[in-house]
């Protein structure tokens, strides 16, 4: 199983972007968070061309599918549009109603096309594999419970911009400190124990976060929260990246490494869209401290109840994998625990 500090980053990612946002408001104005992917994206360009050795299927053949790739774009563009906008316009508007329909025909041909496609974008048999269509169930449901947390400060309990943002400095802290430690537990001992208490130390941390609107102390109402979550974070992300990657067919590490982060965003974008309806959050509701912070309380709950169920989902479905050992605690000859990149296939 791969494991290593790369697989907690887009944990870390999120947790610093309230951070870098809450500057960009003070220091500049809020249109400037549209451009922080522009460095980034540079950098992951000129370090790639420079220090990723390049890798290639020496047995793949035909063309790029083009016609899956517009397939997706179709469906995910007009879900993406249906759930932003949908809790602005409501559900029943006519441009909310076209782009779902738009959405579910994209998946539908999408769907169709894969299933049929020589050398398809997407393989749909890398689902067959249990422990990759659970590790994917886990990932959708966990980052499915994304919190209001650094609005609610705001709003409710007064801070700055920057302020809130340096709230939830010290869960970027914790994944930065424990992502990799966590994926090279899960290593050692395998990814079920870890993925199944995770979920529910965030659960746990999130349902904290109602004592953050009392507007009372940081260090003793808020911090707790932001601590117990991201231990919770740190402990979930590293492994449930490691065991999606490692549990598909080695020519698709790639495409499983996709999948994972598009659940993720996916996930993250449903909660988004979805999650302020469910807890009775209403347009005007930001704008009212009470009425904010009680929609909160009932969204932190639906949260840590969502990251409690992909505990208990990953603890039903995940498996540690089978290992012959040589010695106690030592791997069997040929077994790569840190395979690097040019590594034979186990």
């Amino acid at each position: 199983m791969p494991s290593g500090p790369g697989s907690g980053l887009s944990g870390v990612a999120i947790a610093a972007g309230p951070l870098i946002g809450g500057y960009l408001l003070v220091a500049a104005s809020w249109r400037w968070i549209f451009f922080i992917n522009v460095p980034i994206a540079a950098a992951v360009v000129a370090l790639g061309a420079r220090h990723v050795p390049e890798s290639r299927d020496p047995d793949a053949t035909g063309t790029l599918d083009y016609a899956g790739a517009l397939a997706a774009v179709v469906f995910l563009s007009g879900i993406t549009f249906a759930f932003i906008e949908a809790p602005a316009l409501g559900w029943a508007s006519p441009a909310v109603l076209a782009m779902t329909l738009l959405g579910v025909a994209g998946l539908a041909a999408f769907l169709v096309r894969e299933n049929h496609a020589a050398t398809p974008m997407l393989p749909l048999s890398i689902f067959r594999a249990r422990q990759f269509a659970a590790a994917s169930a886990v990932t959708f449901i966990v980052y499915a419970a994304t919190f209001l947390f650094p609005l609610v400060l705001q709003v409710v309990s007064g801070y700055s911009p920057l302020a809130s943002g340096l709230a939830v400095v010290p869960l970027t802290v914790i994944m930065l400190a424990l992502s990799a430690r966590s994926g090279q537990l899960a290593t050692r001992i395998g990814p079920r124990l870890l993925l199944s208490g995770g979920p529910v130390i965030a659960g746990a941390g999130l349902a904290m976060l109602t004592f953050s609107t009392s507007g009372s102390s940081y260090l003793t109402d808020v911090l707790p929260a932001v601590v117990v979550f991201g231990l919770g974070l740190a402990i979930t992300v590293a492994p449930l990246t490691a065991t999606a990657m490692s549990s598909a067919p080695a020519q698709h590490a790639g495409i499983a490494s996709a999948i994972n982060n598009d659940l993720a965003r996916f996930g993250g974008l449903l909660a988004v869209a979805v999650l302020p309806a469910l807890a009775g959050i209403t347009g005007p509701d930001y704008l009212h401290p009470d009425a904010l912070a009680a929609g909160f309380r009932t969204a932190v709950f639906i949260s840590g109840g969502l990251c409690a169920a992909g505990g208990l989902l990953a603890a039903v479905t995940i498996t540690n994998p089978r290992r012959d050992r040589g010695t106690a605690g030592t791997p069997a000859a040929g077994e790569c625990l840190h395979c690097g990149l040019d590594a034979p296939p186990r």
